[in-house]
């Protein structure tokens, strides 16, 4: 379905903003949209009726993972799901993606009157996220965050990745972050240090002034809770107490997480607590 946007979007069919229906199946209405003019600022939309969800996919900052299944289903508990694409560390470099993150927050709220929407990322998605809701005074743009697996700290990703047991998985966040930052922490002076800081959520914690945030890992996900508590250790610093990081037994990452019945409604619930 994402090609087929992009596709679509090539020929400048959505470039106006006007609707196009990608498919006629049983379930939430689903139409894309534009919300810039480079081939990837596009959104599929899931539904017409209720609050307005944003999600943001993972796949390592280099990869179009989908969402499709998972935006229906939030769809059908009552939400208007808008499943963001946004450009990727092959695209362009950061900050680019907090860029794409913060213009379609800014798209959908005006298709919304003016309400915040909530939002929802996953592992690279989810550190996008979780800067997105924490860059500036983020409860402005946001009412709430879910971050799945979100890799918040890009360093700390970038270290584990250079470790003896890294896995595959581990080793290529390391490779991808350093494409997304387009510099070597190791060797390449200030200005880089200056940008892996800028992609680190801890570094833009500012408190009161950010949204509440759910963050949930898995026991043996290969981006660690650590990442996670390290932001909420900053927003405590910066006093507010509503960042709250979940460990799940297992080894899912990501989306994998909502295979979990538990999971899967904590995360509902958290998300309708935030209407």
């Amino acid at each position: 379905m994402r090609r087929a946007l992009i596709a679509l979007l090539a020929s400048g069919a959505l470039l106006s903003g006007s609707p196009v229906a990608v498919e006629a199946a049983p379930g939430p209405v689903v139409k894309g949209y534009a919300y810039g003019q480079h081939a990837r600022q596009n959104m599929t939309v899931y539904g017409t009726k209720g609050p307005a969800l944003v999600i943001l996919h993972g796949g390592f900052w280099a990869d179009d993972t989908n969402w499709s299944d998972w935006a229906r289903w939030f769809a059908d508990q009552g939400f208007t799901v808008y499943d963001t694409d946004y450009r990727l560390n092959s695209d362009a470099h950061w900050n680019a993606q907090r860029e794409d993150a913060l213009a379609a927050l800014r798209w959908v709220t005006a298709r919304h009157g003016g309400q915040r929407p909530l939002l929802l990322g996953s592992s690279a998605g989810g550190q996008i996220a979780t800067v997105a809701g924490s860059y500036g005074a983020g409860a402005a743009r946001v009412r709430g965050v879910v971050s799945l697996s979100p890799v918040a700290t890009p360093y700390r990703a970038w270290v584990d990745g250079a470790r003896d047991d890294a896995g595959r998985d581990r080793r290529r966040l390391r490779r991808e972050a350093r494409r997304l930052a387009d510099c070597d922490p190791a060797r390449d002076g200030r200005l880089c240090w200056e940008r892996w800081a800028d992609m680190a959520a801890r570094t833009h914690a500012s408190g009161a002034e950010d949204p509440p945030m759910y963050l949930v890992h898995s026991a043996h996900d290969f981006v660690p809770a650590a990442h996670s508590r390290d932001l909420a250790t900053a927003q405590r610093v910066a006093g507010s107490s509503r960042t709250q990081v979940r460990v799940v037994p297992g080894a899912a990452h990501g989306a994998k997480l909502l295979d979990d019945r538990g999971v899967r409604r904590a995360v509902l619930r958290w998300l309708r607590a935030r209407l």
